[in-house]
């Protein structure tokens, strides 16, 4: 299996609290305790100290390698950690608010971080006076009856009103669609529907609040739903546009191993995406800051230039 970032970063974090008291350590000996090779602990090393992306080297972190042996020093992983119980508190509340919006494949990591926040909290001293805040929890909308309710509308050719909540919204609002199809992906259920205006759209069913069979009934187009799922992923649109990203050396190889991609020569990653919202477009770019650039279409790039200079007018 080749080796992932996430696996390096492990590694390092591991040994440098261990190993930074500048002594001399065998190479040998801490990449025994790291659980890898001697010449992979150097390759970490290097890593962490050398950033051709950007001038200079992590100064923060002086790690000096000689033919066997190894010195470590560095203050940043000696801070304690000092949060008040509110402030742990809100982190629960937050990851939990966030487990609500992703979806099941993201619980695992989620769920764990959850747990060994609320480890800290509960080994905290003068508890008492925070139990009633230890635990946060959101309804699950995800029921069967909601299931049930629209494989009939499916079966049946019937449309519904969903009460539905999207992503970021506070409160959710009606909408009569016609349902032609249930599809499971990324570990969730979604809607595959046409509304009025025949543009096709997907609703995930953890976000659908109520449901209620009306009395409308459709001709079922049976190639709609085979347009849903497009690299394993949930998407609703018959669009053809799509727009090119090109993410710089710097964080490219944590979009690679999300995407199962191979990266560029130069440590870049060029990857094509389809667009059925241009909104969607630029908050996709814009998250990544610098790191992101959009090749290709000119309509989308210029979008991007618009939202930053109203971003740097404001």
């Amino acid at each position: 299996m080749p080796d992932t970032a996430a696996q390096q970063l492990k590694r390092i974090l591991a040994v440098i609290p261990q190993f930074a008291d500048d002594k001399d350590y065998p190479i040998a000996a801490v990449a025994l305790a790291a659980g890898t090779t001697p010449k992979q602990m150097v390759h970490d090393f290097q890593s962490i100290t050398q950033r051709f992306d950007v001038a200079g080297f992590v100064d923060c972190v002086q790690i000096h390698v000689e033919h066997e042996t190894v010195s470590m020093f560095t203050n940043e992983f000696f801070r304690p950690m000092r949060l008040t119980m509110s402030e742990l508190c809100a982190l629960e509340l937050g990851l939990t608010m966030l487990r609500a919006e992703r979806t099941p494949a993201d619980y695992a990591a989620i769920d764990g971080a959850i747990t060994r926040l609320r480890k800290a909290i509960t080994t905290l001293p003068a508890n008492d006076r925070h139990e009633s805040l230890r635990h946060a929890t959101l309804t699950d909308l995800a029921n069967g009856e909601h299931l049930q309710v629209i494989r009939t509308a499916v079966n049946e050719q019937q449309a519904v009103r969903l009460q539905y909540r999207s992503s970021g919204a506070t409160e959710s609002k009606s909408r009569d669609v016609r349902p032609y199809a249930l599809v499971y992906a990324e570990h969730m259920w979604y809607v595959v529907s046409l509304g009025d205006d025949n543009v096709m759209r997907h609703y995930r069913l953890d976000r659908i609040e109520q449901v209620e069979l009306l009395d409308e009934h459709f001709e079922k187009d049976h190639a709609v739903a085979e347009r849903v799922l497009q690299a394993g992923r949930a998407f609703a649109s018959d669009t053809t546009r799509r727009m090119t990203v090109r993410y710089s050396p710097r964080i490219s190889r944590w979009v690679a191993e999300r995407e199962g991609t191979a990266l560029a020569s130069d440590g870049s990653l060029t990857l094509e995406h389809p667009v059925a919202d241009d909104s969607w477009a630029v908050r996709h770019v814009l998250q990544y800051g610098p790191e992101a650039e959009v090749l290709a279409p000119d309509e989308i790039r210029q979008l991007v230039a618009a939202r930053l200079e109203a971003m740097a007018s404001a």
